[in-house]
Formats: C-alpha cells, structure tokens, sequence
C-alpha cells in the first residue's frame, strides 16, 4: 500500500496520505513530510524525540501534529526518518520520532515546506483505510 501521494494545488503543495489505522496515517503523514524535505536514506536514526498534540477533531489534530513535525526541522534544524504512533484517539496523539539533526554536508533539502494549512483538510477512515488531504504552503 503507497503512504502518501503528492498533488498539484495553484502555488502550494497537496499530499493525501494513507493508512491502515489513524496511528499509521499520522506516521505516515510525518513520513511523507520528511520525505519531501530531503532524502531520507541520507538520515541516521540517532536522536528520539517524543510528540503529543492535541486538536478539536481529527482534521484539526492532524494539522497539529503536521505543524509539530515541520517544527522539528524548522525551529530545531531536526530531520526525522521515521515516526512511531503510540496512543491517538479523535483528540490526542502521542508519539516519537527518531533522526538526527541537519547536516548541510550530508543533507540535501529538495523542498521547502513553509507551514501546514487548514485548506481543504480532510480525514477519513472505513473500516479497510484511513485517508488525510492536507496543502501545505511551500
């Protein structure tokens, strides 16, 4: 099963995201945010970081915990590889994430991802998949 697809929208930057659970969709949100940032086989999993977000619904906590995971990298200069979900439920996410801090050196950054916005955000699940839609400002 794919973990997310990138789509045009006007001058930003669109990414409906995948997963078998809620916890796999939010890990495979932070996944698809660092993947589009840099090359993610270039990261060492050295440092842990922990990551609870809390939000009004599932819309509105996924746009948190994107903005927690772009703050990683944008406020600390931190590049995750991967994302572990813990607990979530429609109000609260708590998980890790595990990368290393941006080395120009060694770290290519292909995108710029600038902010999460509210913009025809969208979570949905059936019993076989849960689905997110998000724009990012880029």
């Amino acid at each position: 099963m794919e973990r997310y697809r990138v789509f045009d929208h006007t001058a930003d930057l669109g990414m409906e995201i995948y997963g078998r659970t809620a916890g796999d969709l939010f890990s495979n949100a932070a996944f698809a945010v660092f993947d589009i940032i840099t090359d993610l086989s270039q990261i060492r999993p050295r440092e842990t970081r922990d990551i609870v977000v809390e939000g009004s619904g599932w819309e509105d906590l996924l746009v948190n915990f994107l903005r927690e995971v772009l703050y990683l990298f944008n406020g600390d200069s931190f590049l995750s590889k991967e994302c572990f979900v813990s607990e979530i439920d429609e109000v609260r996410v708590v998980g890790k994430v595990s990368g290393e801090q941006f080395d120009p050196f060694r770290h290519r950054i292909h995108k710029e991802i600038k902010a999460v916005t509210y913009h025809q955000v969208m979570v949905r699940h059936t019993p076989e998949l849960w689905t997110g839609k998000v724009i990012f400002d880029v």
